[in-house]
């Protein structure tokens, strides 16, 4: 299995960015699909974006397309999301999840602990 630590969250206002970054450790990282999901207080958690094991083959949610990018460093072991002209409607805890493709989220067996972002208005 692999273990994953999410960092990179916090407050911004809105039109900022911001770089969340997911290291895993265990088994070999390129080995899994990956994804980020988020929820919002009170919400279901919902599907932002994954990428396969290779990085070459992405897929995003409406809500974030052309505005979030998904990439990993297989190298580093670690996922990245990087967020621009974020909104309020993106504040959210993130999670990076591993081991599946797609939106489903009950599909992703590994999911780390989730990190906090916060977009002012």
């Amino acid at each position: 299995q692999v273990q994953l630590v999410e960092s990179g969250g916090g407050l911004v206002q809105a039109g900022g960015s911001l770089r969340l970054s997911c290291a895993g450790s265990g088994r070999t990282f390129s080995d899994y699909n990956m994804g980020w999901f988020r929820q919002a207080p009170g919400k279901e958690r919902l599907f932002v974006a994954c990428i396969n094991w290779s990085g070459t083959n992405t897929y995003y949610a409406d809500s974030v397309k052309g505005r979030f990018t998904i990439s990993r460093d297989n190298a580093k072991n670690t996922l990245y999301l990087q967020m621009n002209s974020l909104k309020p409607d993106d504040t959210a805890v993130y999670y990076c999840a591993a081991g599946a493709w797609g939106p489903i989220l009950s599909e992703y067996p590994y999911w780390g602990q989730g990190t906090q972002v916060t977009v002012s208005s």
